[in-house]
C-alpha cells in the first residue's frame, strides 16, 4: 500500500471530557464513512490547554476511559488513530501522552512528550508545562500496515534531533498532534513542519484543536500536512474541521533520488545518536 487516506481532527475542545470524547467519536466515525487509513486527533484532545486541566482530567492507562473509547473505534473501523495527547497519569506524575492504535484496537505507540512547552514571550505568551507534566524520555516508531510513523508532540517538532533519529529508525510520516497558540503560531507553525518535512525528505503531519475563544489558551489550528518536497499539501483555518489527504509515499523514494540528502550525509564526520 502506497496511497493513504489520512484524516486531521481540528475538534474543538471544551471543558467537558465527555463532550471532547464524543466529539472525537463523531469525526472518527465521519473519517471511517470517507475510508479513512489512519485518523489523527490534535493534542489535548480530550482536555482544554490549562495546566489546572491537566491535573483535573489526568487518567491513568489501564483505567482511561478516553483509551477505552478510541481503542474501540479503532477495532470497530478497522483504521489506525493516533489519540493526539491526553493528560497521562502514572503515580504521582503526569504526563502529555499520544497513543497509537492499530486496526485491532491494540495500543503499538505511546510517545510521552520530551520537550516540555515553557516560554515567555514578551507581549505575547507566557507558559509553563513543566509546573504541572513531566517530561518523556523514550523516542517512538511505529509499524503500519501501510508504511512506519515517527511520534513527537507539538513542542517537540522544533528539535530536528528528534525528527532525524525517528526517520532513521524508519519513519515515513512524522506526526505531531500540537496546540501551537496565537504568538507562536503566525511566526513558526508552518515553517517548523516544511522544515522537518524538508530536512527528513518525509511526510510532516500536524493537528491542531480549532481555536476556542471561550478558552484561557486560543490554539492557532491550522493542521498541516506537509509532502517530502516541503509544499504544504494541505492546511487548515482556525474553525472546527474534519480533513481528508490522500498522500502516496512513492514520493519519498523519489524525493530523495532527486536530492539525496540522507545519502550525502557526512557520518564519517557527524552523527545523531540515541542515548
Amino acid at each position: 500500500m502506497s496511497k493513504i487516506k489520512i484524516a486531521l481532527c481540528q475538534m474543538n475542545v471544551v471543558d467537558n471530557k465527555q463532550k471532547n470524547i464524543l466529539k472525537a467519536t463523531s469525526m472518527i466515525d465521519e473519517a471511517a464513512s470517507y475510508n479513512a487509513n489512519f485518523v489523527v486527533l490534535p493534542e489535548m484532545f480530550n482536555c482544554p490547554y490549562s495546566n489546572d486541566k491537566f491535573t483535573e482530567y489526568a487518567e491513568e492507562e489501564k483505567t482511561s476511559p478516553t483509551i477505552k473509547s478510541i481503542s474501540k473505534l479503532a477495532k470497530k473501523h478497522e483504521m489506525y488513530i493516533l489519540a493526539g495527547s491526553i493528560p497521562e497519569k502514572e503515580e504521582s506524575k503526569i504526563y502529555n501522552t499520544s497513543y497509537m492504535f492499530d486496526k485491532n484496537g491494540r495500543i503499538i505507540g505511546k510517545h510521552r512528550k520530551m520537550h516540555l512547552f515553557d516560554v515567555d514571550v514578551k507581549g505575547g505568551i507566557y507558559f509553563k508545562e513543566s509546573d504541572t507534566l513531566t517530561p518523556g524520555n523514550k523516542f517512538n516508531v511505529c509499524e503500519c500496515d501501510f508504511g512506519t510513523v515517527g511520534l513527537g508532540i507539538c513542542y517537540d517538532v522544533r528539535f530536528p534531533q528528534l525528527a532525524q533519529i525517528n526517520v532513521e529508525k524508519g519513519a515515513q510520516i512524522l506526526v505531531y498532534p500540537g496546540a501551537f497558540n496565537m504568538t507562536t503560531g503566525p511566526a513558526h507553525w508552518e515553517l517548523l513542519f516544511r522544515s522537518r518535512a524538508l530536512d527528513n525528505q518525509v511526510f510532516c503531519i500536524g493537528v491542531a484543536p480549532a481555536l476556542n475563544e471561550n478558552a484561557s489558551y486560543h490554539s492557532y489550528g491550522h493542521s498541516i500536512l506537509v509532502n517530502p518536497w516541503g509544499e504544504v499539501i494541505c492546511q487548515l483555518k482556525q474553525k472546527e474541521e474534519l480533513k481528508i489527504v490522500e498522500i502516496d509515499l512513492n514520493e519519498i523514494k523519489k524525493v530523495r533520488q532527486e536530492i539525496p540528502i540522507l545519502k550525502n550525509k557526512r557520518n564519517d564526520l557527524y552523527e545523531i545518536i540515541e542515548k
